[in-house]
């Protein structure tokens, strides 16, 4: 029986001939109905309104208007509109073919409907933009199943607490002043040190080099005394520094400090003081493209960011967690082993994320939160990377891969070439928020694609 949209489409005239053709019987004795309502129906009453022409397949939309699929189909793909190309008003959900209707109107003209069908299964545009329409269809249907509502309204709340840990990690680093903390030992000259910044500077290396400040408190020792300083020094009381490991440790970046002249940046947050445009560079241009970036690292910045980078993700050695050792700085400017760079090119080319988040892995004990985010937003990005691999696979389009390629390093390389003329143009605050938005938002963002990548992998294409 037609619904109350349908029978809007139709006259009264027409909807009671129609319901005397369904009821004509073969065996009866009486005269054959449907040349009666041959008689008294014309094709006029069933013309559609796009092509004047007898319907086929007809479509009723919700205002009541119906059209041939065909013609629907083109007007959708020539207007991208969803709306009835008679009255503009617009239909909801998917419009689907009448079936009642174009029963009625394949049997009072069966031979028009079959001509026209012939000449629409002939024209290969034709059937293209009808296989176009419904796949649309098809992706309206996956967007909003009900079996998915739950998950929806799920990962929506867990989406948003996360945006509120976010916020509340940005809210208390900004108001404990913990860079601010830092800047001024890796801005200040060694020189001008006071005993307390000294002090501050012993911490910095770590948790064993809290047994030794108690000496180094007693006699006062400022920034321009700790330059005097050597092994025996450090050997001899009052400092008794025994442990060889220890006192190689202290020397080492005592070196670095007098080499640099400042202390050298130890976290995250000295080093984005020292290097403001850079870590938000390195913050961006690893999330979109590590490979690249790491290529990057090794022609124009070796010595000072890629081999502390391979040397912390590919270590030449197995440190215990146990070990008072392994937390002692270690020398990141030797040259790699090739078990080193074997292990480093094997990652590198798989799974680059892998890198960063080992990297992260290693400053845990210093960024709790921090590494964390990082590591999960590594995560993130190896799934959607795979995704995108999968999809370029299955889809059949491999043979773009080349133009692919040169589009994505065209688009890395501009993207930094702005970069590079706009940063020392923008403000310091706007650079603060674009930081801090790219470390603890991107994993948010970034857990919505993947759901999405992988409840409807199929509207992703």
């Amino acid at each position: 029986m037609l619904n109350h949209v349908q029978m809007e489409g139709l006259s009264p005239d027409v909807f009671e001939n129609i319901g005397m053709l369904m009821d004509d019987h073969p065996n009866s004795s009486e005269p054959c109905q449907s040349t009666v309502a041959r008689s008294t129906l014309s094709e006029h009453e069933f013309l559609c309104h796009c092509c004047y022409e007898i319907l086929v397949n007809p479509t009723t939309l919700n205002c009541g208007h119906n059209f041939c699929r065909h013609c629907l189909a083109r007007w959708w793909e020539s207007s991208h509109k969803n709306e009835c190309p008679e009255c503009r008003e617009k239909w909801e959900g998917f419009p689907k073919v009448n079936i009642l209707l174009r029963d009625a109107v394949d049997k009072l003209f069966s031979d028009v409907v079959e001509r026209r069908r012939a000449e629409i299964q002939a024209d290969p545009k034709i059937s293209r933009i009808l296989v176009a329409f419904q796949r649309y269809g098809n992706s309206l249907g996956r967007s909003r199943p009900n079996k998915h509502k739950g998950a929806g309204f799920f990962f929506s709340g867990v989406l948003t607490a996360l945006t509120c840990v976010a916020v509340m990690l940005l809210v208390y680093h900004w108001s404990s002043g913990e860079e601010e903390q830092h800047d001024m030992l890796i801005r200040k000259p060694v020189s001008r040190w006071t005993a307390e910044e000294v002090l501050s500077w012993m911490e910095s290396l770590g948790s064993w080099a809290q047994l030794y400040k108690g000496p180094f408190q007693q006699e006062n020792v400022n920034g321009r005394l700790l330059l005097m300083l050597g092994d025996e020094d450090f050997s001899k009381p009052p400092y008794n520094i025994e442990n060889p490991a220890h006192r190689r440790a202290v020397l080492a970046e005592l070196d670095r400090v007098k080499a640099l002249g400042v202390k050298p940046p130890q976290n995250l947050w000295e080093y984005k003081a020292v290097n403001a445009g850079k870590s938000l560079f390195l913050l961006y241009a690893f999330k979109s493209s590590p490979r690249l970036t790491l290529f990057y690292l090794y022609v124009f910045d070796y010595s000072e960011t890629f081999l502390p980078f391979l040397h912390t993700c590919c270590p030449a050695f197995t440190r215990s967690v146990e070990s008072v050792e392994s937390s002692l700085p270690l020398d990141m400017q030797h040259e790699p082993s090739w078990r080193q760079w074997a292990e480093f090119l094997v990652k590198y080319l798989l799974l680059p994320y892998q890198l960063i988040a080992e990297f992260a892995w290693d400053w845990l004990a210093i960024h709790y939160w921090t590494s964390r985010f990082i590591i999960v937003n590594a995560m993130l990005l190896s799934v959607l990377e795979g995704c995108a691999l999968w999809r370029l696979w299955t889809g059949a389009r491999i043979r773009t891969l080349p133009s692919r390629m040169w589009s994505h390093l065209w688009k890395i390389l501009s993207q930094g070439f702005a970069f590079a003329l706009l940063w020392p143009f923008v403000p310091q605050f706007v650079c603060n928020c674009l930081f801090y938005w790219a470390l603890y938002f991107s994993p948010i963002i970034n857990i919505d694609l993947v759901v999405q990548q992988l409840m409807h992998p199929e509207t992703q294409a």
